[in-house]
C-alpha cells in the first residue's frame, strides 16, 4: 500500500549532499519548474520494492501547475515519478552500467491531470496508475517509448469515465537530467478514449498525440488528461477521422509492429500422431519451453533477421485486473524477472520472441495452417493487412500464455524464411506466413465484419480452401483453459 506524506527534505539544500545522487537530479529538476513547491505532497511506497515491496516506484511527486494562459494551458496537476531510473547507483534496483547510457530504463513517468475548481490537493489515484505501468516496465523489461500506447481497458480513475486507455509522450515541461548512473527522460502518460487508441494503433500514436494538442478539450499543448470528457477528437471534428486519420493510414500504413496476444496456430498437413521432430511445430498450447540461452539467440537473430522498418508499440495491458494481482499484469513479454536483465528498447526487439533460430531447428514448410485468435486479437488481423502488409512490412503475434509466435510478411520483407514458394514456414514454435498484395486484398474484402469495435458472437471462422489457410476467432476462455 501507499500513503501521503510530504517530501522528506529534498529542496533542504545544506542535505543535498546526504541525498542518493539519481534521487537528487530528479529533484534538481522538478525545483527548476516548481521553485514555490520545495516540499510537494508524495505518494511513497511504505515497504521499498529493493526491500520485498510490490510497488516499483519509490516516490511520486504532486505538483500544482498553473497552467499558461497565454498558450491556452489550463491548471493542472502535475505528477512526477521516482524509480524507473537509478535513483541509488549501488545495484539495489537497477544493475549500474555507467554514465553514458541510460539510468536504469532510462526514464520516468510523468502525468498532467486537470484541476477541478475547488480542488485543493491533488487526486491520489493517479499514483496507483502509475505505479501499475512501472510494475510492467519491471516485469517485462520492456521500456516505454514517445508515441507508445497502452490498452487499459478501464476508466483509469476507476469511474464511468470514457478515458480508458494512454498514449506516451515527452512531457513538454520536463528537461532530460544527465546522472553518474545515466540519463533520465520523463515521458508523459495522456489519457484517451477507445476510438483514440484505435487510430493510434490503425496509424501511429505521434499522429494521434498531435491532434489531441490542436484540440483544447482534448489536451491541448500540454495534453492535459480531463476525466470528465465525453466526446473524442472524431466526435469534435468528424473531419479529423477522414481528413487525417485515414488519410495517413493510406500514405503511412501503421507503426504497429507486433502484439502481445492470445494466439495459437496447427499445422494442419501433419499426422496427428506423427512425433517427428517435435521441436519445430506448435501443437494447440503446449509448445517447447524456451530457455534463458535461447531467448538471447533469439533476440541476436531478430536483430540480424527482419528488416526493422518502423518501432513498435505496446501490447494491450489490462487494469481490469489488476485487482486480483497487483504486481502482475494481464499481458506481458517472454522475459521474466528470473531472465536476465537487458534492456529491451521496444516490441521490435522481441516481439518474436519465441523465435527459434537457424541455428538451433530447421526450417519447416507447411502445407496448411488454422490459426486461433481472441476477439481482440482478431480485430487487429484488419491493421496488419491494410497498415502493415499493403505498406511492405511484418506484423507479429505473440502469445502470452506460451511461446508461440504468429508473424504475418509481405514479399518484400527482408530476412523472412516463408517465401511465395513456401509461403508457411515455421522456426519451433514461430509461424510465418508470406501474404501476397492480391492474397491480402481478397482478406480484406472477406474479413469485413472484423472491422467493427462492438464484440460479435462467437465462434466465427474464415477459410481460404484454396489457399490451405483456416483464422478461427474464439472466445478468450479457450486460451485461458490448460487444455485449449
Amino acid at each position: 500500500m501507499d500513503e501521503m506524506r510530504p517530501s522528506s527534505g529534498a529542496a533542504a539544500h545544506g542535505l543535498a549532499s546526504l541525498f542518493p545522487t539519481g534521487l537528487q537530479a530528479i529533484y534538481t529538476e522538478c525545483r527548476r519548474l516548481y521553485p514555490d513547491q520545495p516540499n510537494p505532497l508524495q505518494v511513497t511506497a511504505i515497504v521499498k520494492y529493493w526491500l520485498g515491496g510490490p510497488d516499483p516506484l519509490d516516490y511520486i511527486s504532486m505538483y500544482r501547475n498553473v497552467g499558461c494562459p497565454g498558450q491556452d494551458v489550463q491548471e493542472h496537476w502535475h505528477y512526477v515519478s521516482f524509480g524507473l531510473s537509478d535513483l541509488y547507483g549501488d545495484n539495489r534496483v537497477h544493475e549500474f552500467t555507467g554514465a553514458d547510457g541510460p539510468s536504469g530504463f532510462g526514464f520516468e513517468l510523468t502525468f498532467r491531470l486537470k484541476r477541478e475548481a475547488g480542488e485543493t490537493a491533488p487526486p491520489t489515484w493517479p499514483a496507483e496508475l502509475m505505479q501499475g505501468l512501472a510494475r510492467y516496465v519491471f516485469q517485462s523489461e520492456n521500456t516505454f517509448c514517445s508515441g507508445d500506447h497502452v490498452s487499459w481497458h478501464s476508466p483509469l480513475d476507476n469511474s464511468e469515465s470514457r478515458i480508458q486507455h494512454m498514449l506516451l509522450t515527452e512531457d513538454p515541461q520536463m528537461q532530460s537530467a544527465q546522472t553518474p548512473f545515466g540519463l533520465v527522460t520523463f515521458l508523459q502518460i495522456v489519457g484517451v478514449c477507445t476510438e483514440e487508441l484505435q487510430a493510434a494503433q490503425q496509424w501511429n500514436g505521434q499522429g494521434i498525440l498531435e491532434l489531441l494538442r490542436g484540440v483544447h478539450v482534448a489536451g491541448g499543448p500540454w495534453l492535459i488528461t480531463d476525466m470528465r470528457r465525453g466526446e473524442t477528437i472524431f466526435d469534435i471534428d468528424p473531419h479529423l477521422q477522414q481528413e487525417r486519420v485515414d488519410k495517413g493510414i493510406e500514405t503511412d500504413g501503421s507503426n504497429l509492429s507486433g502484439v502481445s496476444a492470445k494466439c495459437s496456430w496447427d499445422d494442419l498437413s501433419r499426422p496427428p500422431d506423427d512425433d517427428e521432430d517435435s521441436r519445430s511445430i506448435c501443437v494447440g498450447s503446449q509448445p517447447r519451453h524456451l530457455t534463458d540461452k535461447d531467448t538471447e539467440q533469439i533476440r541476436e537473430a531478430l536483430r540480424k533477421g527482419l528488416e526493422i522498418n518502423s518501432k513498435a508499440v505496446l501490447p494491450p495491458i489490462s487494469g481490469q485486473r489488476q485487482s486480483h494481482d497487483r504486481s502482475q499484469p494481464s499481458m506481458g513479454h517472454l522475459q521474466s524477472q528470473q531472465t536476465s536483465r537487458s534492456r529491451k528498447d521496444s516490441l521490435e526487439s522481441e516481439s518474436s520472441a519465441a523465435i527459434v533460430p537457424h541455428e538451433l531447428v530447421r526450417t519447416r514448410q507447411l502445407e496448411s495452417v488454422h490459426l486461433r485468435f481472441n476477439q481482440e486479437s482478431g480485430t487487429l488481423i484488419p491493421l496488419c493487412l491494410r497498415g502493415r502488409l499493403l505498406h511492405g512490412r511484418h506484423f507479429t503475434y505473440k502469445s502470452i500464455t506460451g511461446d508461440t509466435a504468429i508473424t504475418f510478411v509481405s514479399s518484400g520483407v527482408e530476412g523472412a524464411f516463408a517465401t511465395e514458394e513456401h509461403p508457411y514456414a515455421a522456426h519451433g514454435p514461430w509461424l510465418q506466413i508470406l501474404l501476397t498484395e492480391e492474397f491480402v486484398e481478397q482478406m480484406l474484402e472477406d474479413l469485413q465484419d472484423l472491422n467493427g469495435s462492438e464484440e460479435s458472437k462467437l465462434p466465427k471462422e474464415y477459410s481460404w480452401p484454396e489457399r490451405k489457410l483456416k483464422i478461427s476467432i474464439l472466445p478468450d476462455s479457450v486460451f485461458d483453459s490448460p487444455l485449449q
